[in-house]
């Protein structure tokens, strides 16, 4: 069977086993059973599996190959079964084809030809779970995992669909909760202090609000006022307002700073969610971004959140085959020669980035 044709088999069958976030272990099993098929004991944590590749030396740095089985839940608007695996007109269809299964079986492919090849690095690929919604049991659990185990992560490639172009670079994410406080009393009267009209002082003021500090690469925060609720009944002023805030970080403010900042600039008080979801970026002499950039790519960054955010500390490029706009969107599909260019992508992209690694090593010793 050819490369292509194992990829597709193995595609398929991830996308007829659903695997909506926190509920992958079909997925998971899948994944297990088909690297034992093809030679390679695996290691589960959870529904997290992920193989080391042999001679392992602990004195070489350690790349990390990293994407997701989970996906979304499907959309109402599919006019084909999401589950049904497809292959029509040079597509595959189904839930999950393009984000981000597509990524994982060209990595597992592409890991298969390396493994036992002899590298500068060492090569560890990890297949996630619950990086849909950023859960516990994903790579955050992952990580500490293979930290005890006595593999210490230097860089990632983290598999989504980017049309195989590196993004150096995504914003984190902080959610406020946000509660106006007035007080109550009779709308007829105009008694009480109104808290819907506290929030909205504060909405005006968020929307022309701007931080001190500019990223570099990824610009200025960007704020969002996207819920708001108050009020029991039409002649009550209301004593609470509460509004939600989507804030898009940058690296020029960790998440806590960026929290803090926007609290001390209200009169409403705000309250993080998480700040576990941080911006992501990765300096322009890196290693992974030399060798994608010899490679012909164009580095950008990205508008969406992926595990790029939760590798906290590790230089990270996003890369991979498919497109980004068909993620959770109705019918999804990839395209076959989308697979077939993603396999041939990382293959030789491993293979350069050990010649970038030796190319330094040489000047260095120079």
């Amino acid at each position: 069977m050819s490369a292509i044709d194992d990829a597709l088999k193995l595609l398929s069958a991830l996308v007829a086993a659903p695997s909506v976030s926190r509920n992958e272990d079909k997925t998971a099993d899948i994944l297990s059973e088909w690297f034992v098929a093809h030679g390679v004991e695996p290691q589960r944590i959870g529904n997290n599996i992920y193989v080391v590749a042999p001679d392992y030396d602990p004195e070489k740095p350690t790349l990390l190959m990293v994407s997701h089985h989970d996906t979304v839940k499907p959309s109402p608007a599919y006019t084909r079964p999401p589950y049904e695996p497809v292959i029509a007109e040079g597509r595959l269809y189904g839930l999950g084809s393009n984000d981000a299964g597509a990524s994982v079986v060209a990595m597992t492919t592409a890991y298969l030809i390396h493994r036992s090849l002899s590298h500068g690095y060492n090569i560890i690929l990890a297949l996630v779970a619950e990086e849909e919604v950023g859960g516990e049991n994903g790579i955050r659990l992952l990580l500490p995992h293979l930290l005890s185990q006595g593999l210490k992560i230097d860089m990632a490639l983290v598999g989504e669909p980017t049309a195989l172009q590196p993004a150096i670079g995504e914003r984190g994410l902080v959610v406020l909760d946000c509660t106006a406080y007035g007080k109550t009393g009779h709308a007829a009267r105009n008694e009480g202090v109104n808290a819907l009209y506290i929030a909205l002082d504060d909405i005006s003021r968020l929307r022309s609000f701007r931080f001190p500090r500019k990223s570099d690469i990824l610009g200025d925060i960007k704020m969002t006022v996207t819920q708001i609720e108050a009020g029991r009944q039409h002649n009550v002023i209301p004593e609470e307002c509460r509004f939600v805030v989507d804030v898009r970080t940058t690296d020029a403010y960790s998440n806590e700073e960026t929290a803090q900042i926007i609290d001390d600039a209200l009169e409403s008080d705000c309250r993080p969610r998480s700040t576990r979801v941080w911006a992501s970026v990765i300096r322009s002499t890196h290693p992974l971004v030399l060798t994608a950039e010899r490679m012909g790519g164009t580095p950008f960054v990205s508008p969406t959140t992926s595990d790029m955010s939760l590798l906290h500390n590790i230089p990270s490029l996003k890369i991979g085959p498919g497109e980004s706009s068909r993620s959770h969107t109705a019918d999804e599909f990839v395209e076959i020669d989308e697979i077939e260019a993603g396999i041939n992508f990382y293959d030789k992209y491993l293979t350069t980035l050990d010649q970038i690694l030796k190319e330094a090593r040489h000047e260095t010793m120079e």
